[in-house]
């Protein structure tokens, strides 16, 4: 059963009748909802009844939004414009449309009203309110995933069930993120830190968060146990490969691979450790993008830092690397990630590709957004050093001022 990642929740909620109107009893609740949506923060709980997930557009806005579909394969895809076209249903609509172009509903008898209430309860179990993990990083993490499926090296061989764990991976992959990092949970002695024994938390959350949302839908219900189980460890495998804290046991292994030349993607575990890789990709694609996209998503994890360090400098904690806004910009934040973490990624990925156009697309996007950060970051330090200069001219003259005022 699905933990929140919330442990606090107000049990007076639970005997406001008053307020939930058309919800009912207690024991409707219970029924209507998992462990988590019962125990922990949910809208329900607050007395608000959710309404069917219809979109309200009219004709134009649904219009704009199957034309953006039309091109979902292409690199320029922009998920911001696209998430309110559908009225903050980005992730749902995204999934129900891959699900359909890759043959998925079909070749695993998947019945669409299932497909759509598992997909919103998904979407629904991300945090709006946080500005980077929400809902929306995860229609666009599955959207460059559905890029990368794409390209001939690794499409040639997958399989169904190969794109299906895919996709589901990069949708639910920060599924239920509270918004604060690995460290913050352990230094707080959160419960989901002691549960997975400080080791890939958020993964392991996110995993399991998952399996409760497959099992509370029965999306699979009608497929063997075995196949089953299979979805449900290949999930795991590929939404743990996520954890950040890996990056180098992955690099390595790809890159003895690549320099060996001994990737046999006929092989079902080469499938999924490419699988693996390119999840990673999708996850921290980001710096690839437009520079208009890109600087979107910079600004918008950067404040999720600084909202994280604030917390921190709150309880007197020790604010953690990244999350200090007066010594932290988001330029050299930026500068850091590309070029320690996604770089040597990208370029290997590169490798395994054949320089693709795609490929070839994403690193002359991570070229340019790294210089511009560089420009914005030497801009920054002109500033700084021009205000510096500026204060110690001013306090030279009120020192010579002050001189010449003594009688």
């Amino acid at each position: 059963e699905r933990r929140g990642s919330y442990p606090f929740i107000d049990f007076r909620l639970l005997n406001n009748t008053t307020l939930s109107g058309e919800i009912g009893t207690k024991k409707k609740v219970k029924r209507l909802l998992s462990f988590q949506r019962y125990f922990h923060a949910s809208r329900l709980l607050r007395g608000i009844v959710p309404q069917a997930s219809l979109y309200l557009l009219d004709e134009d806005y649904l219009g704009q939004a199957r034309h953006m579909l039309s091109k979902v394969g292409m690199w320029d895809f922009d998920i911001f414009l696209f998430d309110r076209l559908t009225n903050g249903n980005s992730l749902v609509t995204l999934l129900c449309h891959l699900f359909n172009v890759h043959g998925l509903i079909h070749h695993f008898q998947l019945d669409m009203v299932t497909l759509h209430r598992f997909l919103v309860m998904v979407q629904e179990d991300y945090h709006s309110q946080n500005p980077y993990h929400n809902a929306v990083h995860a229609a666009d993490v599955t959207q460059a995933m559905h890029c990368y499926l794409r390209e001939p090296k690794l499409a040639n061989f997958l399989t169904p069930s190969d794109i299906m764990l895919g996709l589901l991976a990069a949708a639910a992959h920060d599924v239920d993120h509270p918004g604060v990092n690995q460290p913050f949970l352990i230094k707080t002695k959160h419960h989901l830190a002691s549960l997975y024994q400080n080791v890939s938390v958020l993964e392991n959350h996110h995993w399991r968060s998952t399996i409760g949302m497959l099992r509370e839908s029965r999306l699979l219900a009608h497929l063997p146990k075995e196949v089953t189980q299979d979805i449900e460890q290949q999930l795991g495998s590929l939404i743990l490969a996520t954890d950040i804290n890996r990056q180098n046991e992955f690099l390595i292994r790809l890159k003895s691979h690549l320099d060996n030349q001994d990737l046999r993607l006929e092989d079902a575990q080469d499938r999924h450790f490419m699988l693996q890789i390119a999840l990673k990709c999708a996850d921290i694609c980001n710096p690839c993008r437009l520079w208009d996209l890109s600087k979107q998503w910079s600004e918008r994890v950067c404040e999720e830092f600084y909202r994280q360090g604030d917390l921190e400098q709150k309880f007197e904690l020790e604010v953690s690397p990244l999350c200090n806004q007066q010594k932290d910009t988001i330029p050299s934040i930026q500068i850091g990630f590309m070029t320690y973490i996604v770089e040597p990624l990208f370029e290997r990925w590169a490798q395994f590709t054949g320089d693709t156009p795609l490929s070839e697309n994403m690193l002359n996007h991570l070229r340019r957004n790294k210089a511009k950060w560089r420009s914005l970051l030497h801009k920054q330090h002109s500033s700084t050093r021009s205000n510096d200069h500026s204060g110690q001219v001013t306090g030279s003259q009120e020192q010579t001022s002050n001189k010449e005022e003594t009688p």
